[in-house]
């Protein structure tokens, strides 16, 4: 949760930018991340906390957006053009996903998915929202994606709005809180697995504050860092 490390492809800024400076730039917007060096294809290091990393996506696929709209207009007339045009066409139909429509209708949230559980467990009132709007979510490995959307014609932009940010707030929060530990299975059992289960739930009621989340191969456990250690010590 403290910190994640994202590798971003420059290069389809180069024909627009100069590279170097706009790295400059998003150094200077975005001070909570570390940037490595700028490699020759284009490629750089970036890494800092989830919510970070996250806002310079968002950022730099709305700069991708803006220059695939202004291609809109333009005869291709080098052989480079086609090419770069077919990428960014693929980053446009993301941002369109990932930041919101031109209507503000719809509005995304990324969350780490372990976050998304311990919302979901202790703090299911960030997702409860009336019949106006609309909450789906799809998980794909460590990350949640949550769109929130208008359920009619009466319902208001601002109220899809205010829901994003509840949500934003909350896991927020808890990025700076919570820790994860991991404890594997020795052995692939049956009985081990429902021993460890076993172990799990009678502890649970000492750690009011710890979520438990059992796979085929191991329990990940979500919480403050002091609280799990001492559960899982227990178990």
């Amino acid at each position: 949760f403290s910190s994640v490390t994202s590798i971003l492809n420059m290069s389809i800024f180069k024909d627009q930018f100069v590279l170097e400076d706009l790295i400059q730039e998003l150094k200077k917007k975005s001070t909570a991340l570390s940037f490595g060096p700028l490699q020759s294809n284009g490629h750089i290091s970036v890494q800092g906390s989830f919510p970070a990393i996250k806002l310079l996506r968002d950022s730099l696929l709305l700069k991708a957006k803006s220059l695939s709209e202004k291609d809109k207009g333009e005869e291709s007339k080098s052989h480079q053009r086609p090419r770069r045009r077919l990428q960014q066409h693929r980053l446009t139909t993301e941002t369109s996903n990932f930041v919101y429509d031109a209507d503000g209708e719809k509005q995304v949230v990324v969350l780490d998915t372990d976050i998304y559980h311990y919302m979901k467990y202790f703090y299911p009132r960030t997702f409860l929202v009336s019949d106006d709007v609309v909450i789906s979510n799809i998980t794909d490995g460590d990350i949640t994606t949550v769109y929130i959307e208008k359920a009619g014609s009466r319902s208001d932009a601002e109220q899809v709005l205010r829901v994003k940010e509840k949500i934003e707030n909350r896991s927020l929060r808890l990025h700076n809180a919570l820790r994860k530990e991991r404890i594997y299975f020795e052995e692939h059992t049956g009985d081990e697995k429902r021993r460890y289960k076993r172990a799990c739930e009678s502890l649970k009621p000492h750690y009011p504050h710890v979520l438990i989340i059992p796979y085929n191969t191991h329990i990940d456990v979500v919480g403050n860092s002091s609280e799990i250690f001492e559960f899982i010590k227990e178990v």
